[in-house]
């Protein structure tokens, strides 16, 4: 296939593939127009929360980055929903739990190597509640506190943030029931939709992301290589 666009003759080609053939044939296209930007690594784990994940990895992608989602292993992952039921017969007080999509990690933390690249996005749900204890994500984390490279985070991920020690110091928010995490990471925890501190943008959840998306954006776009 020349060129950008499909023939008559490659698209019956593709409308007649298996759905694995399929696959990769679109797999190959999409490589033959590489990110321009640079990096950014996504690291997640099971049960990290859809919404918080997807549209970064969407929004990301959209200004020329590559968006590589790393997780204690390069395999398939499953997201979940977290919502207070409005309609719920009998009342929670926190956010409940349900299965939603899937996303698959390109590299797992072991292999990645945190100079190449450019920022670095943590997502929420209940995944960064044991992804805080890996040792190769603190490390890589680290990295980026200490090359001051952009970090953006929301919800639970100032989980992974506080332990890995890259918000000492720092005004963040976070969603309210995770104050005292930031705290316990020895930053000063802001009860507002965003705040930027320096190279780190954090939001409380992904329902603050339209005024949180620009200023990360901003961040990265200063940052690309």
């Amino acid at each position: 296939m020349n060129g950008s666009k499909l023939d008559r003759r490659s698209l019956l080609t593709l409308l007649a593939a298996t759905p694995a053939a399929l696959a990769a044939t679109l797999s190959t296209r999409a490589a033959e127009g590489q990110p321009t930007g640079g990096k950014v690594l996504m690291p997640l784990g099971d049960a990290t929360e859809a919404m918080d994940t997807l549209y970064p990895f969407f929004r990301i992608a959209e200004d020329g980055f590559q968006v590589v989602v790393a997780g204690p292993e390069a395999r398939l992952y499953n997201m979940v929903a977290h919502e207070v039921p409005p309609n719920s017969d009998v009342k929670w007080d926190i956010t409940q739990e349900r299965p939603a999509y899937h996303i698959q990690a390109n590299i797992a933390f072991r292999d990645v190597k945190p100079e190449d690249y450019v920022g670095v996005f943590v997502s929420g749900g209940r995944a960064p509640e044991y992804l805080r204890y890996d040792k190769d994500l603190l490390r890589i984390m680290k990295h980026f506190g200490d090359a001051k490279k952009p970090i953006g985070f929301t919800c639970h991920g100032v989980e992974i943030v506080s332990v890995a020690g890259v918000i000492q110091g720092r005004k963040v928010t976070t969603v309210a029931k995770c104050q005292l995490d930031a705290e316990q990471g020895s930053a000063i925890y802001l009860n507002q939709p965003v705040v930027e501190d320096g190279h780190i943008i954090s939001c409380r959840t992904w329902h603050d992301y339209a005024p949180f998306f620009p200023l990360f954006m901003k961040r990265l776009n200063a940052a690309r290589k």
